[in-house]
């Protein structure tokens, strides 16, 4: 990989003005920005510009300028990647350039290039394999380098040199064919490994000892070098095992264990430790890789593996004066014991150090000390987070991503706790599923009963008035923690579970005055136990816990982590069908916290308060109205007064809102129950005009408000929620006395200015728009009787401009159709129901004409973009075409052409094959196919118009039309049939139910043997293919919404039946048309009245 100078005609190109282009692109003024990224997207149109623009990012002007040029150059690359950037001997010779500038690059500008050259790698080098002189010239260049052969190229720095090695490597530390359950080592990587790690070894040995024998005087550059070369040989066995590797996996592991074994905790690493800190954490991540991954080539590893890792984890006593490098590191440490804890001899090896492992190095870990202090009055969410985890449910020693000391001590304990007495004959996380009651009948005594149980009980419950500085309410905080992680250990033991609950955890509530760093731990180890708590508790838990929901701030020490811990306990105990003994006390305690708490609780508040609401159902819905009533006074309080974005707060109680919302509409009684109705519809308008108020106050803001305001109005907060509030109050509306008072008409326009320009697409953040849309039509057929709705109004946005509300919500509908795929199928059924529904005058037929223009580019437009191949999405587009085209045939028509010469018949064509018999998933409801035959015969009409009485298009769009009237027949004649057929299949349902269950029992207790690595592969490939299918089918929407009932408003009416007729009749010219005989025979089956027109088709 020799250095060259940059070639004459590319330094000819990044000249003055590219330079004045760059530097422009990093001032701060808008307009000189985009001039000058114009520039720079002109000029990229030169076949040697990434040569040109490299050479300014190499060059020696100033750095600034510099960074930018390789910034534009690493999305320029990005942008052009799967095309062809240049000439193919220009795009080698810019290439091998890259790789050159990268040797030589200050720190800069190779972060920013580095990552260029990765994606240069990822395509050349991994996927189309087509660089075989990178690996030779990459080990030429390293053997050379600065640190490895100091004077014979002092220009080529070794580090530089490591980080493409590692760019080289990074994309082989994920299968490249995850569904191939044995995937051979790539060759690329076998190369890697032969040519370049083995070598790289001897090399790493050499400086390991320079850094471990010489520690004063280390240079930052040796340590680098370490640090690189373990990120690389991570990455190379991450998945795979090449066969050099395998040869001098002792020697590196060797070296591992030396640096691993430096590491003293006892005194606070100094400012130069963490180049060494780092190496060691990614030693201990290789370790982890190598015991999850490759078993038997690391088995002879594993004693020393075991001994250093726990030699780190004694160390925990020093983690309060430690930062968080230090933290993952003792982390990583318990992870790796964890790990081979699972194993059969990891066993035998860890064993013997259970007690000191429990009392040196997890317990140590999981007592409070000073660090947890400061930050429960520091920064208290990340308190909650790291001690109070919701996500620790299941145990495991293949759990990943723990990344604190504490998280991995609870873990490695509850994987302890469940290990048997002897070897085990299977992995812990393969036995355990959470809250499944059949297991833990071996009989064999658990660590958790011989030893983790009787270690714990020798720590009191402090003595009342004991403050944090106690090293008696330290130890039991820790003790606390550990219930918490021993969990999936209790659920196996609920005579165990009630005797610690009542003995251990609810005293602590009766403490005078209670300690809130213990009840948030109680909390959070009641939240966690959820599953295994006995009915007869129930009250006093629920007691204990209101306690501590409610409990204020004393002396100076707030009390947020008890409330949040207590709220996340409730929550747990709700959704596990642990029911409180009084629901209304509950949601009385909520609410009014809430109304007096701080943002942060009433945040975590409003969440328990959606889940109380969904989980106590009926025992909860009489309570509805009053409480919504109080949520909404309470957020009108916290809504700003300027339309700035909401906080958090304001959005977590429109969610929970939106629960109450769906909750009581959810409970609406059958019309037959009088009374019940009259009372639930009493509720109803209670909590839509507490509704609109609330949207009121936060929608309809004060002029004098607006004129101080820079914000763009309406402030783009909580629109799906919002949107549902919105359309529960229009649903409620019953009289044109109630939309004044619930200023319906206010309200609407505000809400289409705020969708119309919607940017922020989330699936499952959308789907109350699209409702709200249709509950808007529907309120516009009711209650519009001056066609307001399509009236033209002044907007409140930021470009003021001028529109009526079908218009902004139409303009919302078009961009979604290529938003996602979801989108695509809810905005296709908006546009039937925008089209057919309102009541367009004659004034206002131009706009139904401009939206439908609208609708239909949009629909091919993104038709085209995904017409390679068919697909279930096809469907809503070209239906929705199909909708434009039957209100304006001539104009739909042209607007197609345009776009594409033979846009029409393109979509005439896909139109048929989605109306066919054969395609999959095809029509299915009525409206469906009522709309494709109207369309089709229209088609069909204008075709022989257009004299293409003989092409294919044609046939095609005959055959179609004459299946979908059979299948039109035959839909409304089983539709009655539905309900039957339901209770069959919910029987079936039952006794597949009951099977499944023997089936449970009956392996109950076979053995289950530990996981072999070929094993492991065959499921990991199963799930990779499992993975790869269930993204195609998102991809194309989701299956629930492939079926759906669309509007046609008057053309429901037509009778499709004598459409067909008079089109058979009318046109002499099909008859020139065969139809398949099955075909033939079965429109004679299925409408004798046309047995004289197949006759005719037969006799053709």
């Amino acid at each position: 990989m020799e250095v060259e100078t940059p070639a004459a005609p590319a330094a000819a190109l990044a000249g003055d003005e590219l330079r004045r282009f760059l530097a422009a692109t990093i001032s701060p003024d808008k307009a000189s920005v985009d001039a000058a990224a114009a520039g720079l997207d002109r000029a990229a149109v030169d076949p040697r510009f990434p040569l040109a623009i490299l050479a300014v990012a190499a060059g020696n002007g100033d750095q600034g300028v510099r960074v930018a040029a390789a910034t534009y150059l690493k999305n320029f690359i990005r942008r052009n990647m799967e095309g062809s950037m240049s000439s193919s001997q220009l795009y080698k010779e810019f290439r091998d350039q890259l790789a050159q500038t990268l040797l030589q690059a200050e720190p800069a500008i190779l972060r920013v290039l580095i990552e260029a050259f990765r994606q240069v790698v990822e395509k050349d080098f991994v996927k189309d394999n087509l660089w075989p002189e990178l690996i030779p010239q990459l080990k030429l260049v390293i053997q050379s380098s600065n640190l490895i052969s100091p004077g014979q190229h002092p220009e080529w720095n070794t580090i530089n040199a490591l980080k493409v090695l590692q760019s080289v490597v990074r994309p082989f530390q994920y299968f490249l064919n995850p569904k191939v359950a044995k995937e051979p080592v790539p060759q690329q990587l076998e190369q890697i490994s032969a040519e370049i790690l083995v070598p790289l070894q001897v090399t790493f040995h050499h400086f390991a000892d320079k850094v471990l024998l010489s520690p004063d005087e280390t240079k930052l550059e040796y340590e680098q070098l370490l640090l690189i070369t373990c990120k690389c040989m991570y990455f190379t066995v991450r998945s795979y095992m090449p066969s050099r590797v395998k040869q001098i996996l002792p020697s590196f592991c060797k070296d591992m264990y030396c640096i691993l074994d430096s590491l003293d905790f006892n005194s606070l690493p100094e400012d130069g430790a963490m180049m060494r800190l780092k190496i060691a954490k990614r030693c201990l991540i290789i370790f982890c890789a190598l015991v999850t991954r490759h078993r038997k080539h690391a088995d002879d590893q594993m004693p020393h593996i075991v001994n250093c890792a726990i030699k780190i984890s004694k160390q925990s006593i020093n983690l309060s004066g430690l930062d968080s490098l230090p933290n993952r590191i003792f982390s990583l440490a318990f992870d790796v014991i964890s790990r081979v804890l699972e194993t059969g001899p990891g066993w035998r090896l860890v064993s013997p150090h259970f007690s000191s492992l429990l009392d040196s190095a997890i317990f140590p870990a999981l007592a409070l000390n000073e660090k947890d202090i400061a930050e429960w009055e520091e920064d208290t969410d990340e308190y909650v987070q790291k001690n109070l985890p919701s996500e620790l449910d299941e145990i495991s020693g293949w759990t990943e991503d723990l990344f604190t000391a504490r998280k991995s001590a609870i873990n490695l304990l509850g994987v302890i706790a469940l290990s048997k007495v002897g070897p085990p004959v299977a992995s812990a996380a393969s036995k355990r599923k959470k809250g499944d009651k059949s297991k833990g009948k071996s009989e064999r005594s658990s660590i958790g009963e011989l030893l983790v149980i009787p270690f714990l009980s020798k720590f009191p419950i402090p003595s009342h008035g004991e403050d944090a500085s106690s090293r008696a309410l330290r130890n039991y905080f820790g003790v606390l923690m550990a219930y918490g992680g021993l969990q999936d250990f209790l659920t196996e033991k609920k005579e165990l579970t009630v005797t610690l609950i009542r003995n251990r955890i609810l005293p602590l509530y009766s403490m005078d005055p209670c300690c809130p760093y213990l009840i948030s731990t109680a909390n959070w180890v009641i939240g966690q136990l959820a599953i295994c708590l006995p009915e007869a508790m129930n009250t006093s838990i629920y007691h204990s816990l209101m306690k501590a929901l409610t409990m204020e701030d004393m002396e100076g020490i707030t009390c947020y982590p008890v409330c949040a811990s207590a709220s996340g306990a409730i929550a747990e105990l709700i959704e596990n069908s642990y029911a409180p003994p009084d629901w209304l006390i509950l949601l009385q305690a909520v609410v009014k916290r809430i109304s007096t708490g701080d943002e942060n609780e009433s945040a975590l508040l409003f969440k328990l308060l959606g889940t109380v609401v969904e989980g106590g159902q009926e025992k909860v819905l009489p309570h509805i109205p009053e409480i919504v009533s109080n949520i909404a006074n309470a957020l009108m309080k916290l809504l700003p007064p300027v339309p700035d974005p909401w906080p958090q707060v304001v959005e977590q109680g429109f969610t929970s809102l939106v629960a109450m919302a769906q909750a009581w509409e959810s409970s609406a009684p059958d019309e037959n129950r009088k009374h019940e109705k009259r009372v639930w519809h009493s509720g109803q308008s209670s909590i839509a005009q507490s509704f609109s108020l609330l949207l009121q106050r936060a929608w309809l803001v004060p002029v004098e408000h607006m004129e101080n305001s820079c914000s763009s109005f309406p402030p783009p907060s909580c629109v799906n929620d919002a949107s549902v509030l919105l359309e529960f109050v229009m649903r409620s509306v019953t009289c044109m006395e109630e939309t004044s008072r619930m200023k319906v008409f206010e309200l609407v326009p505000i809400w289409a200015d705020t969708i119309a320009n919607w940017d922020s697409w989330e699936e499952m953040e959308d789907q109350g728009v699209f409702n709200t849309i249709k509950e808007a039509i529907n309120f516009h057929q009711r209650f519009d009787l001056t066609g307001f709705f399509l009236k033209i109004l002044p907007s409140q946005s930021e470009n003021g401009s001028q529109s009526s509300v079908i218009g902004r919500v139409s303009n919302f509908v078009t961009r979604a159709i290529a938003a996602y795929p979801s989108a695509t199928w809810r905005a296709c059924s908006c546009i039937h129901t925008l089209l057919h529904a309102p009541n367009f005058s004659l004034g206002t037929e131009d706009a139904r004409k401009a939206i439908s223009v609208s609708f239909a580019q949009a629909a091919f437009t993104h038709f085209k973009s995904i017409s390679d191949s068919p697909a279930g999405i096809w469907k809503p587009l070209l239906l929705a075409i199909s909708s434009c085209y039957i209100c304006y045939p001539d104009t739909i028509e042209q607007v197609l052409n345009n776009y594409d010469g033979n846009g029409y018949t393109i979509w005439a064509s896909a139109l048929a094959q989605v109306s066919s018999s054969s395609f999959g998933p095809g029509l299915s409801s009525e409206s469906e196919i009522k709309l494709a035959v109207l369309t089709l015969s229209t088609v069909i009409e204008r075709l022989l118009v257009l004299s293409m009485g003989d092409t294919k298009v044609l046939q095609d769009c005959y055959v179609s039309l004459m299946e979908c009237c059979i299948q039109l027949k035959g839909v409304q004649e089983d539709g009655d049939n539905d309900d039957d057929n339901d209770g069959a299949e919910d029987l079936d349902d039952d006794e597949e139910e009951e099977d499944t269950e023997d089936d449970d029992e009956d392996s109950e207790d076979d053995d289950v043997q530990e996981e072999t690595e070929e094993e492991f592969l065959e499921r990991y490939a199963l799930a990779a293919a499992a993975a790869g299918e269930s993204i195609e089918v998102v991809e194309e929407g989701d299956l629930d919404e492939e079926t759906q009932d669309i509007e046609l408003g008057s053309l429901d009416e037509v009778d499709i039946q004598q459409v067909v007729l008079s089109l058979m009749q009318k046109q002499p010219a099909l008859q020139a048309q065969t139809l398949p005989d099955g075909l033939v025979e079965k429109i004679a089956e299925t409408f004798p009245e046309y047995q004289h027109l197949c006759h005719v088709r037969r006799q053709a």
